[in-house]
């Protein structure tokens, strides 16, 4: 059993397909050989062990034969997510210190300044190492080796690199393997959908999971829904993972029928919260398994999971994050860091062996993250009896109405339930009387008042909870990853000067 991305391909079938994106396989022998040759050419470009190996482009399997390139040369790999602007993709550059950059001509060509740094067209990529030897360099590599940076999604500013080792990728699957659980599991056969970008944890995650099983993944050059059922349907796709947001646009293509998704037998989500109406609708037309994950970037994915015993109607359970893989742990925290007990909210704490390394040169904020071994989250949530975290919201965008707590999670679950609400954003707005009022951004597929809505959530939500104004917009800005862009929300709600409350 591998224990690092550089071992990925070891030991399996050399004739079948590892990789499949567009029009393009690459086979498990082939993936060998390139991540050898790329390997090889990164150390005859002088980058030493260590250094930082950029990649900014749509899908492809180039991109994870440079991931496993960067592995066997102990090299780190930094995947940047194309929708940035020229100025977020400098300041990764820059702030990671690229000392190469593997990049799609059209986006490379938005940049400026880019001395030091060598610079390689994904278009000519393969020419770029096919000449080397098909031989991996003899370096030392070992499950604390820093193998992948990523970059957080900045929605409260400027992004930092996450610097992962290569146990952050096996952290879950040994932990299971040891309990003899199968709540995320591979099996012979299967083709596994990467519907999360790779420049995302759960791609890079979701993809190393399967390549290490010896699975086929199947990746799309960007996400789009019709595109996803129709490989699903095509390709005999077994095992999916995706963000709520993504299933919502899957759900809702004509081809979403359970007939064209008879092939799925296990479907992992994860991300950002789900609401009650979506899953249902999931578990309606998906004859498969459930699970869902939940971790950050700095947990190394997930660290927590809803398992499949826990996904049927009436479910009390539902609406969990989950509860910690063995060997990993939860804990609830108040403004001390101080435990509390069962069914108090505070702020969620992380215990996992597939933590993060550091925040790359930034040692302050990671002594702030990085506690004795746990990872503060950031998130609000609570413990069952049971050991079951029901997550809240992040801390920062609770909304405070007349002293009391209000979680946007909540009143969104509520809101999402009506059948003409697509989707739905909850933010605090100031108020002269409370401090805040609860403001919603609804995005509806068919024709609803707010007075409607309004008797919709006096059903569902105490009186304070229910939003003052519901504002119906076209849709709700989500970063790459699903999480809602509350700052770009909250911002013209609030005039400059006045202080923003949680």
């Amino acid at each position: 059993m591998s224990r690092t991305i550089a071992e990925l391909t070891r030991g399996h079938d050399a004739a079948a397909p590892a990789v499949v994106c567009g029009d393009r396989t690459l086979t498990y022998g082939e993936l060998d050989c390139a991540a050898d040759r790329i390997a090889r050419a990164l150390q005859v470009a002088g980058l030493p062990p260590g250094a930082r190996v950029a990649y900014l482009g749509l899908e492809s399997v180039d991109y994870y034969a440079a991931l496993l390139g960067c592995a066997r040369s102990a090299m780190v790999f930094v995947p940047i997510n194309f929708r940035l602007t020229a100025a977020e993709i400098g300041h990764i550059l820059a702030d990671s210190g690229a000392a190469m950059l593997i990049a799609d001509a059209p986006l490379r060509d938005r940049l400026d300044g880019l001395d030091g740094v060598v610079c390689v067209d994904t278009a000519r990529f393969a020419d770029w190492y096919s000449g080397y030897p098909a031989e991996p360099p003899v370096v030392r590599i070992d499950a604390d080796t820093p193998v992948v940076q990523l970059y957080t999604s900045g929605t409260t500013g400027l992004p930092k690199g996450v610097v992962l080792a290569h146990r952050s990728f096996f952290a879950v699957r040994e932990a299971l393997a040891v309990a003899g659980e199968n709540w995320i599991d591979w099996r012979a056969g299967d083709i596994g959908l990467i519907g999360i970008p790779g420049f995302h944890v759960g791609g890079i995650w979701w993809a190393t999971q399967g390549l290490g099983a010896g699975a086929t993944m199947v990746a799309m050059p960007r996400f789009d829904p019709a595109t996803a059922i129709g490989l699903i349907r095509d390709r005999g796709v077994t095992t999916v993972c995706v963000v709520p947001s993504m299933l919502r646009l899957m759900l809702a293509e004509p081809g979403a029928e359970r007939a064209a998704l008879a092939s799925v037998r296990k479907l992992v989500y994860g991300g950002s919260p789900i609401s009650e109406s979506l899953l249902g609708q999931a578990m309606s037309i998906l004859d498969c398994e459930f699970a869902q994950i939940y971790g950050l970037t700095e947990t190394g994915n997930t660290a927590v999971c809803l398992p499949p015993d826990q996904h049927y109607p009436g479910s009390p359970r539902l609406q969990a994050a989950g509860r910690a893989y063995p060997g990993f742990a939860v804990r609830i925290t108040d403004e001390r860091g101080d435990a509390v007990g069962p069914g108090r909210v505070g702020e969620v704490w992380l215990r996992t062996p597939g933590h993060m390394v550091e925040y790359w040169r930034r040692a302050e904020a990671t002594a702030a993250t990085l506690v004795d071994g746990w990872i503060r989250t950031g998130d609000a949530g609570y413990l069952d009896p049971e050991g079951y975290l029901f997550l809240c919201d992040r801390l920062q965008d609770m909304i405070i109405v007349g002293g009391e707590n209000i979680y946007p999670a909540e009143v969104e679950n509520a809101i999402a339930g009506h059948p003409a609400v697509a989707d739905v954003a909850v933010v605090g707005a100031p108020d002269e009387r409370f401090g805040e009022r609860v403001h919603a951004f609804v995005a509806a597929r068919s024709e609803v008042s707010a007075r409607e809505l309004f008797v919709h959530c006096a059903d569902r939500l105490a009186g304070y909870k229910i939003p003052s104004r519901f504002e119906f917009v076209e849709r709700i800005p989500r970063n790459p990853s699903g999480k809602i862009l509350r700052r770009e929300l909250r911002e013209p709600l609030w005039p400059t000067g006045i202080r923003r409350i949680g």
